[in-house]
């Protein structure tokens, strides 16, 4: 063959081969275009897509052009895929994956369930990725309705039952396992008739027929037997079942089991059968009507309360037999329920019977609607209440006297029903201290102790005393309660039965005798205590005969209660008949009296009581008796004696101590300059001169201190005093003068020291501090002495006149009175001044007591708040351990000298303003003066750059020392102050301390006590 022919047939080939191909590929395509299911075809490499078909793009939404050149995972509805990476992946490894149930989102947002498929084939020289997309939406829609139709069936109550046409169980629900009780699997594949029972095995055959017919059967009602064999009633619906081509294979059965409606059918006859009874037999008065037929039934009961035949009711209309004042009220309540406002009312009302009386009825009418809502029937309940409102009226009457008694009672009265209360007056709720709703409904153990007075169990003995009063015996006894807030509450109980309305209640009736028993409780504790009392008590009757006599009485005048009870005490006790008869007269229309009396003891002795009588009235207040108490204050008044003796004896002192202090500040200048002036004189004849003016200085203050020691005998004689021994003498006196209601309390160490002193003049001291303590105190209270031993300081000592450091004992005298305000607090040692009323203080004490203690080298501080008592220290040099180490103080003391810095002193006192710069400017100070607190201010305003210290008195007219101090260091915080004071240096101290001042003097100081202060102070950093 040539090799023309032979392209000839190659060339022939081909075309026949393409032509082929052509027609695959368009094949294919008319298949693309025309298939039910999306297609997409992927790039094997890149998984971009290269072709869709319309089925898909309908499906999604978007166009073939909107595809091609993305990625699956580029387009919305794949966004949920599992990694479109991965899936390509796996693709390329494997060539197969498949998705049976992956949901999608159209472009328009519809939810669309998918099967995907994709597979990897060769086109021609390469390799391409197609993927089947097929829509499930409507299968999975269609399995979701087959879910929910079989749940519906299953959960139905019904007993829906399939079966074909020879009567054989195709389907069983659990409806008709609740209803028959067999399962599925014991009744599917086997014969219906195993429900029907013997006798009505026909009745299925007639079904049948008529399903076979193509008709149905509905709400056959029959008998069907349960597994346990029970017959159960049923109402039956059977349709028939059939195939795609309407052939009937089967029925289709609901059995309804209707047991119950029929019981419902039964149970409404007998009530039909019931009410016919009822109303043809009852004891009120029925009838029925109608809104437009009048009277339709009435009862014999309505016969013969408005004293009508029947057939003569039926004849009339309700309001002819209404009482014509009730008719309009009838008529509305009557309108309303026409109106459809209420389907009925209550109410009571008259009528007028047939004999023209008058009857009270209660009546009832209830309307009895048809479907439509129309008034079909009124059905009418009349009950005669005539003798019901007489009974009950006579009932609220005696009620109103009951509750009144009940209310006003005195008692407290509970009734209790079931064991708790029921109901209570308001005394009731007063006993218990309780409002209504906590008392109601609770038990009255819940107010009961755990035991009784004799310590049995009050819960037992309650329900002993309530088992016999509930078979009907009153009982009566004493009982403790406890309220809820604690209170305990005697009372005597009656409790008693009775019956009301068929139930049992108990009556109790309580009354509150707390106050008996706490009175009976305080007498025989005050029996006891009057036994012990220091005083005399007593009780007479009103012609003097004595009832009863303590053991203090008996203490004080010696006859013993067996002597003398029963006798007049007039005949023995007192020394004026007279002076009894007046004052018995006083206590009687005055109900008491207080004073002083003389009386006789057993031995004669005459003895001075401080008596007090109270007049004692029975329960009709007509007096009965006196009481007594009489308290021997014979050793008191002649104490009282001394005492005043001793007051006028310092008030002679005092006016000695006034003109003394006078030419003390006279001297004491003079005394002072002394000094300064022999520092500065260089003649000898004028130190002799200084050295005259010394001596007489010096004797004119001998001679003060000897009229001093003369009109006031604060020198005494000096010896060793043991503190306990003055102490225990004191005790006595305090025990025997005082009012029993001070409590005396002694802190009196065994290793006291003795002190140095005046034994006599020591008492005078203790007790005068002792009388005031009791004065501070006229309620009563308590007093405390004390005693310690101490050592002072230098420090401390400095800080009183005439004080040096060493040994003291301190005894200090506490009240628990009324206390002092700082104002009365700076007075108390001025002489006449005192707080008490005219005619019972001098004002002296404190005053003498001030003169000992400094007489005998001592310190007196007091301490006092308003409300919170006072307490005095006094502090006494106690006996010395060893004289000879006391030290040889003559020696000469170099004082410390200035540089030419400025002191601003400010004092109101010219003499101490003089001497005391006259002693800063021989000692190389400058010094500027002030006169009071605000010419100091305008003093140093004008020199504050030079003035380096500034001394300031603490008592000053115009500006005081704190307000000076609190003025500069507003000017200067960095300002040196030293204070100086006369007055009450401790409290002076505490006062200035707060006010940032750390440097003091005590007036009066030496000059060098000046100088070191001022010194020390402008060598501090």
């Amino acid at each position: 063959m040539s090799s023309d022919h032979q392209n000839g047939n190659g060339t022939g080939n081909q075309s026949r081969t393409e032509e082929a191909l052509r027609a695959s590929e368009l094949s294919y395509r008319r298949l693309f275009e025309a298939a039910k299911d999306g297609i997409l075809i992927l790039d094997f490499y890149t998984g971009s897509i290269t072709d869709a078909n319309p089925f898909l793009c309908k499906l999604l939404g978007f166009s073939r052009s909107e595809m091609v050149g993305h990625t699956v995972g580029e387009l919305s509805p794949f966004k949920d895929m599992v990694s479109n990476q991965a899936m390509l992946e796996l693709l390329q490894q494997h060539g197969y994956v498949r998705y049976d149930d992956l949901p999608l989102e159209a472009r328009d947002g519809c939810k669309i369930a998918v099967e995907f498929v994709s597979n990897v084939y060769e086109a021609g020289d390469k390799k391409v990725i197609q993927c089947n997309v097929r829509d499930i939406t409507g299968r999975k829609r269609a399995e979701a309705v087959s879910i929910r139709l079989a749940s519906i069936v299953e959960s139905s109550d019904d007993a829906i039952i399939g079966k074909d046409l020879n009567s054989i169980i195709t389907s069983w629900n659990e409806g008709a396992k609740r209803i028959f009780g067999y399962t599925a699997s014991e009744m599917v594949g086997t014969s219906i008739m195993r429900l029907i029972p013997a006798d009505r095995q026909d009745e299925e055959k007639q079904i049948l027929r008529k399903i076979e017919r193509g008709e149905s059967v509905d709400h056959f009602e029959t008998l069907r037997q349960a597994k346990d064999g029970r017959l159960i009633a049923v109402s039956v619906t059977a349709s028939p079942i059939q195939d795609a081509s309407g052939k009937i294979v089967g029925v289709s059965k609901v059995a309804h089991d209707i047991t119950k409606r029929l019981e419902a059918e039964e149970s409404l006859r007998k009530n039909e059968e019931r009410f016919r009874s009822y109303f043809e037999l009852g004891q009120i008065g029925m009838a029925i009507t109608s809104s437009t037929k009048g009277w339709l039934e009435i009862n014999d009961k309505m016969c013969q309360i408005l004293g009508y035949e029947r057939s003569e009711l039926l004849q009339m209309t309700w309001a002819e037999v209404t009482h014509p004042d009730d008719l309009a009220a009838d008529v509305i309540n009557f309108n309303r329920v026409l109106a459809g406002e209420c389907d009925g009312y209550s109410t009571n009302k008259r009528f007028v019977r047939k004999d023209g009386q008058v009857v009270d009825s209660a009546i009832s009418l209830k309307c009895l609607r048809r479907s439509d809502g129309s008034i079909d029937y009124f059905v009418v309940m009349l009950q005669d209440i005539t003798e019901q409102h007489r009974v009950e009226e006579a009932l609220r009457q005696s009620e109103t006297k009951f509750r009144t008694l009940f209310d006003v009672a005195n008692d407290a009265i509970f009734i209790l029903h079931n064991g708790v209360f029921a109901e209570c007056n308001a005394k009731g709720l007063d006993f218990f201290g309780v409002k209504r709703d906590q008392l109601i409904g609770q038990s009255p153990a819940r107010f009961s102790p755990p035991t009784q007075t004799d310590g049995r169990d009050s819960k037992e003995k309650a329900e002993e005393i309530i088992q016999r009063a509930m078979a009907g015996k009153p009982q009566f006894f004493e009982w403790v309660h406890h309220r809820p807030d604690g209170t305990v509450v005697y009372s005597d109980v009656s409790l008693s039965r009775f019956e009301l309305l068929g139930e049992t209640y108990l009556q109790s009736i309580a009354r509150d005798i707390t106050g008996r028993k706490r009175a009976e409780e305080q007498i025989a504790e005050q029996a006891e205590f009057l036994d012990k009392a220091r005083d005399a008590i007593l009780v007479r009757d009103l012609e003097g005969k004595i009832l009863f006599w303590n053991k203090g009485a008996e203490r004080m005048y010696g006859w013993t209660a067996q002597e003398v009870v029963g006798r007049k005490i007039g005949e023995f006790l007192h020394t004026h008949p007279k002076k009894f008869e007046e004052v018995s007269g006083l206590t009687i229309s005055h109900d008491e009296w207080h004073g002083e009396l003389e009386h006789l003891t057993r031995d004669r002795r005459k003895i001075t009581i401080e008596a007090r009588w109270t007049l004692i009235r029975d329960n009709e207040g007509e007096p009965k008796s006196v009481l007594e108490i009489n308290t021997d204050i014979t050793e008191k008044k002649k104490i009282e004696g001394q005492f005043m003796r001793a007051q006028r004896m310092e008030s002679i002192g005092t006016l000695a101590g006034g003109i003394a202090h006078d030419l003390n500040n006279i001297l004491a200048p003079i005394m002072m300059s002394i000094d300064i002036l022999k520092t500065m004189a260089n003649d000898p004849q004028a130190n002799k001169i200084l050295d005259t003016i010394e001596i007489s200085a010096k004797r004119g203050a001998d001679i003060v201190r000897q009229v001093l020691s003369f009109a006031r005998g604060v020198e005494g004689q000096r010896i060793e005093v043991q503190p306990k021994d003055l102490l225990k003498d004191l005790e006595n006196i305090i025990k025997d003068t005082f009012p029993k209601n001070i409590r005396l309390l002694f802190s009196i160490p065994e290793d006291t020291w003795p002190i140095w002193g005046d034994p006599t003049q020591m008492h005078q001291v203790l007790l005068n501090l002792c009388v005031n303590a009791r004065d501070a105190m006229p309620n009563g209270g308590s007093l405390t002495i004390g005693v310690e031993n101490c050592v002072l300081d230098g420090q401390y000592a400095g800080m009183h006149l005439q004080a040096k450091a060493g040994r003291y004992v301190n005894i200090s005298v506490t009240d628990s009175g009324t206390g002092m305000p700082p104002e009365v607090l700076a007075k108390i040692f001025e002489p006449f001044f005192t707080t008490k009323e005219i005619h019972k203080g001098t004002g002296l004490g404190l005053s003498m007591v001030m003169a000992i203690v400094k007489s005998h080298d001592g310190i007196i501080n007091v301490y006092s708040e308003p409300g919170k008592g006072t307490s005095f220290k006094v502090y006494l040099h106690a006996t010395e351990i060893a004289p000879e180490e006391r030290k040889d103080r003559s020696g000469q003391v170099n004082l410390p000298r200035g540089n030419g810095e400025t002191v601003l002193v400010v004092d109101d006192e010219a003499s101490i303003l003089i001497i005391t710069s006259q002693t800063l400017q021989a000692f190389g100070y400058r010094v500027l003066t002030a006169t009071d607190g605000a010419e100091a201010m305008a003093v140093y305003t004008q020199h504050k750059d030079e003035i380096a210290v500034v001394l300031t008195d603490t008592m000053m007219p115009v500006m005081d020392g704190p307000a000076v101090i609190h003025a500069l260091m507003q000017i200067n915080p960095a300002i040196k102050i030293i204070a100086a004071s006369g007055l009450n240096a401790k409290g002076g101290v505490a006062k200035e301390s707060a006010g940032g001042v750390r440097h003091f003097l005590t007036k009066p100081y030496t000059a060098g006590t000046l100088l070191k202060t001022v010194r020390a102070i402008l060598d501090e950093a």
